[in-house]
């Protein structure tokens, strides 16, 4: 007989609800609006390394609230932020889960460097305070011309060692700059970050890319590489499109996992004791 009782006990729910509310505090204190935008929409990201979840006869579900989000900034909302379910496919695991919760903000006026210090501050208020290293994504994954997916594979096991400790990832390699801006004085390098705790992926952020003709270029070439993976390519979404001609505003935005956050707070090995429910 399957079993019906949820895989986090009693503690870790209340741990779960009561790290919610400080969050939402740590934003309020902030004048950091929260909004809430759909989880369902006809468009979806062209990522090549994101799969998002189709239903049929209505699109996708949401990989996150980025490309709402942002539209509401171009409208001229100030700072905000959502705290929700996301969605990926094909992704189950210790620390993968198909539906996940998603903690992303968007601040106008900050580059990466301004939101890396905001990240370290939410992340010290929810597992105490600690001491954060930069280190260059180079650092990690020094043979830079290997094919993607060896980079890949590479870059994740070299943030599996990283541990015990905070550390930033910085400098990504502009072919990997996803949608973050290019840093002005080394267009080599995109200004993206990465925050990886004890080991585990948590957050990662973008001094966000402004330029829609440059969106539509990276759009474009996701879809060259998804066609040569044999993967479906994506429909531009030219309302977001249409969003970013009309003006996004100067800002970075970040997103973190929060089931994996609750996981470090509680010691947790595996996403089931933060979690009510897995699928099924």
């Amino acid at each position: 007989m399957p079993t019906w009782q949820p895989s986090a006990d009693h503690a870790a729910l209340l741990a779960r609800a009561q790290m919610f509310s400080a969050i939402r505090d740590f934003f309020a204190e902030r004048n950091v609006l929260e909004v809430h935008v759909p989880l369902l929409a006809s468009h979806t990201v062209t990522d090549p390394d994101v799969e998002s979840i189709a239903v049929p006869g209505y699109g996708f579900l949401q990989t996150s609230p980025e490309y709402y989000l942002k539209r509401l900034l171009a409208h001229g909302l100030p700072g905000c932020y959502q705290l929700a379910p996301a969605f990926r496919h094909d992704e189950q695991g210790r620390l993968h889960n198909p539906e996940f919760y998603l903690l992303e903000w968007y601040q106008l006026g900050y580059d990466a460097k301004r939101l890396m210090s905001e990240v370290a501050a939410l992340c010290d208020l929810i597992l105490g305070p600690a001491e954060y290293q930069q280190v260059q994504y180079a650092q990690l994954v020094p043979d830079l011309n290997a094919p993607r997916d060896e980079l890949d594979l590479a870059f994740a096991l070299a943030c599996e060692s990283l541990k015990p400790g905070r550390f930033f990832i910085v400098d990504y390699p502009a072919e990997q700059a996803a949608l973050a801006r290019l840093n002005p004085q080394d267009p080599s390098v995109a200004d993206r970050f990465e925050l990886v705790v004890d080991g585990v992926e948590l957050a990662n952020g973008y001094y966000e890319l402004t330029d829609p003709d440059e969106h539509r270029r990276r759009f474009e070439q996701d879809n060259q590489i998804r066609k040569a993976r044999g993967l479906e390519p994506r429909q531009l979404d030219e309302t977001f499109l249409a969003a970013l001609h009309a003006g996004l505003p100067d800002c970075a935005g970040v997103a973190l996992g929060v089931d994996r956050l609750l996981m470090h707070k509680l010691g947790a090995k595996s996403l089931d004791a933060v979690i009510t429910f897995r699928p099924g």
